[in-house]
């Protein structure tokens, strides 16, 4: 017999290292809930707004769609237009929102004179807002070098 300590193994030691799995199953859970929750927070306060002229609902701005086809006829919104009725119609717009934004689409073969000229009538009409429409080169037109 002999008096002393008996030798003990080291036992197995607690883990430190977090467990990030159900970190991360529960911040999805908590995410998925807040974009469901979201927009119905959002409008939870119902009122009854008073009526008035000066009060205007702030819209998206406008565009008109103003196109010149190959042989200089002029369509507005795709109805067939003089220029003396576009320079009419085009106040008529600009006074009801003068942000209104001109989208023009000119033929590639229609005078550049004749382009100026309608954007002429936009601009004393009081729509200074003109966009130019066109359409993307192809690929291989952007790849080959200009001039050959």
């Amino acid at each position: 017999m002999s008096f002393g300590r008996l030798e003990r193994t080291p036992g197995a030691q607690p883990m430190s290292d977090i467990n990030v799995t159900p970190l991360v199953d529960v911040m999805l859970v908590l995410v998925v809930i807040f974009i469901i929750t979201a927009p119905l927070l959002a409008s939870t306060i119902r009122l009854d707004l008073p009526k008035t002229d000066a009060a205007r609902a702030v819209d998206a701005p406008r565009f008109v769609t103003l196109v010149v086809d190959q042989s200089g006829q002029a369509f507005l919104n795709d109805k067939p237009i003089v220029l003396e009725e576009l320079a009419r119609q085009l106040t008529q717009t600009a006074r009801q929102n003068p942000d209104t934004e001109v989208q023009l689409r000119a033929d590639a073969a229609v005078p550049y004179g004749k382009v100026v000229e309608v954007m002429g009538v936009a601009q004393k009409a009081g729509l200074s807002r003109i966009g130019f429409v066109a359409e993307p080169a192809p690929a291989a037109a952007l790849s080959a070098p200009a001039g050959r």
